[in-house]
């Protein structure tokens, strides 16, 4: 496969991608941008596909997504056998990209981090997405391991169970007096003001659905939006609205009086899987040990 993708035409599509344009990506390989335009069809001839969209800034299309992936596992082999032949920059550290979800980065994933050993020095990059979509980060190659609620792997990728992590729809006892009292939790619901995480939350549509008996009923059209996991049980715990918050963020609310829960029978419970890049890299090793060990203290399983 690497004689008919070389190497060097590989590194400028990864660097076109990264750049956004093919004039930025000449300056960081500092050849010309003729250069890399022609190295580009070059590629694209070679696997017979489109692979990246002339947009500003550009995009890989589907096939360039897979290229795109294989040039970075690539670096990262590199980088990694440069370190173990001792190549590497003195103390230049390894750099690490990971996809998670904002309740697992606020909640359990910084002591799974804190786990990974200090030699040889590894420097995070996290980029925080919703659950149902980090794994579209390792499909476009942008990260090497991702929280996911998917126990699908991606192409290129191996995938295990974390455990599952648990919703408990709260609100604080003020909010449950004026809009909740004296009607069914579920028609309640459906007026009440609610906050959601953004628009592409739908744990608090979901519960609502599930009290409904699989209906189609969903949280009111009163919405607060707040795009932050401690600002969420945060806003709920004010009063704003209802919402679906981690157990591990309600229990000291729900002891304190702070919060009340709404349906202690019914928690919502969402399964989380860990997925890398089939490496055989010391760094990822390491970072997915520690993953696991602190998703087994912190998750329910």
């Amino acid at each position: 496969m690497v004689s008919d993708l070389p190497l060097d035409l590989v590194r400028t599509l990864l660097a076109v991608v990264d750049e956004g344009t093919f004039d930025a990506a000449a300056a960081a390989l500092h050849v010309t941008p003729s250069a890399v335009s022609q190295r580009v069809k070059a590629l694209e001839q070679r696997t017979g596909r489109v692979l990246l969209l002339r947009t500003k800034p550009v995009r890989p299309t589907e096939s360039g997504e897979i290229v795109v992936r294989f040039a970075r596992q690539l670096a990262r082999l590199e980088r990694d056998t440069r370190s173990e032949l001792g190549m590497s920059d003195a103390g230049e550290p390894a750099r690490v990209t990971v996809a998670v979800n904002a309740d697992s980065l606020a909640t359990w994933f910084l002591p799974a981090l804190s786990r990974v050993p200090r030699e040889p020095p590894l420097r995070f990059e996290l980029f925080r997405e919703d659950e149902t979509r980090t794994a579209e980060l390792l499909r476009e190659g942008v990260v090497m391991a991702a929280v996911t609620s998917s126990p699908d792997a991606v192409a290129g990728c191996s995938v295990r169970a974390l455990g599952t992590m648990r919703y408990l729809a709260a609100a604080s006892p003020e909010f449950v007096a004026r809009h909740l009292d004296g009607l069914p939790l579920a028609e309640a619901l459906t007026g009440a003001p609610v906050i959601i995480f953004d628009r592409s939350d739908d744990l608090q549509d979901g519960f609502v659905r599930e009290l409904s008996r699989g209906g189609a009923g969903q949280a009111s059209g009163v919405r607060h939006a707040v795009p932050s996991s401690e600002g969420f049980a945060a806003s709920v715990a004010a009063g704003l609205g209802w919402g679906m918050v981690p157990e591990a963020q309600a229990d000291a609310l729900l002891r304190s009086g702070g919060l009340v829960s709404l349906a202690p029978d019914r928690p919502l419970d969402v399964p989380l899987y860990w997925q890398q890049w089939k490496l055989d890299s010391p760094a990822l090793a390491a970072l997915s040990r520690a993953v696991a060990e602190e998703a087994a203290r912190a998750l329910r399983n």
